[in-house]
């Protein structure tokens, strides 16, 4: 028997056939990804990250070029960016608003959206918060947030540290609970961790209306991570990230300091635990080793941005089939709970 879709306020908001959301990874999250995520039905955010310029442009227009016009897939295609870099360059944020193709939504992650939520919500462009913390929900919510979604530290990439983050299992809830209270016309994505439909479906229980998906669709085909970072993923499991500042000491990036970034701990990392101080006082010998590791795709050096559940990464598979793998088990799940047949 197939089971009827999910359907709620987020799903309904961007004419979905899933409660899934693309992750807007930088430099991995481009055109193709998106464009196949929106033919998938998901709602779609290409990675702006640290809003170059050049890149979203190349990207943006590469997903409206592959959805060849048609309406109901552009209806899901957005952006995502980090907050406190745009505050350094918003270029490519204003670049995104004057477009032809407007966003379906814009993300906005990692500091006070404020600035940025109004000029969108100006031109009537929904917006989408992460949050990390209780205390970010209510600044979330006054910027006119459409959708907040709760970040665990499970997350691959850039989230909340271990000391002041929250597991996704504990931060989904409990967020929901204030939202159900303040502001119930707010829809709740969940975030960290959720790798296939058992994820999706305990997300929804614990009262998201859908999940923000990550590392499972960066290990896709269509993904701009390189195919030896995927397979390299493929070998590891979730004992093997770790979450701490060295990857963004590597890659020169200059961090507000609460937030810090998941990977595999490779042999580059693990050389710099318990050294973290002296790395920061001189990185140059290091940041070295770190680009030579890129260059050559080595990536006992160079980094892999897989959350805690790269133990459930057993294959690279299209992005179309993992949508549909996720939706169909997390259907099968939330029906059989309910007890139908």
């Amino acid at each position: 028997m197939q089971h009827p879709a999910i359907d709620n306020i987020f799903v309904q908001q961007f004419n979905l056939s899933t409660p899934i959301a693309l992750a807007p990874m930088a430099l991995a999250t481009g055109g193709q990804l998106a464009a196949a995520c929106a033919r998938a039905g998901a709602l779609s955010l290409v990675g702006g990250g640290y809003g170059d310029l050049s890149w979203t442009q190349r990207e943006y227009r590469d997903a409206v070029a592959r959805l060849n016009g048609n309406k109901q897939d552009l209806s899901r295609l957005g952006c995502g960016f980090i907050s406190w870099k745009l505050q350094e360059d918003r270029s490519a944020f204003d670049w995104l608003l004057d477009q032809p193709v407007k966003p379906a939504a814009i993300m906005l992650s990692f500091g006070d959206p404020t600035v940025f939520s109004k000029t969108a919500s100006d031109q009537n462009i929904p917006i989408i918060c992460q949050i990390q913390t209780m205390a970010q929900l209510p600044q979330a919510v006054d910027a006119g947030a459409s959708v907040i979604v709760a970040q665990g530290t499970e997350a691959g990439g850039h989230g909340m540290n271990d000391f002041e983050g929250r597991s996704t299992f504990t931060f989904v809830p409990e967020v929901a609970d204030w939202l159900t209270k303040y502001s119930p016309q707010t829809a709740l994505l969940a975030a960290g961790g959720i790798m296939d439909g058992r994820g999706l479906a305990a997300a929804l229980m614990l009262g998201a209306q859908g999940a923000l998906i990550g590392s499972r669709l960066w290990a896709s085909t269509q993904s701009l991570a390189t195919s030896n970072a995927k397979q390299t993923a493929v070998l590891a499991h979730g004992d093997d990230t770790a979450r701490s500042a060295i990857f963004d000491i590597l890659r020169s990036k200059n961090w507000p300091e609460q937030f810090n970034f998941r990977a595999i701990r490779n042999r580059l990392h693990r050389k710099w635990e318990g050294r973290f101080n002296e790395l920061v006082a001189n990185p140059n010998e290091a940041i070295q080793d770190y680009l030579e590791g890129v260059r050559a795709e080595d990536y006992d050096r160079a980094h892999v941005t897989v959350g805690q559940g790269v133990g459930m990464i057993n294959n690279i598979l299209s992005a179309e089939q993992l949508i549909d793998d996720i939706n169909r088990q997390a259907l099968c799940l939330l029906h059989r709970e309910a007890g139908e047949k």
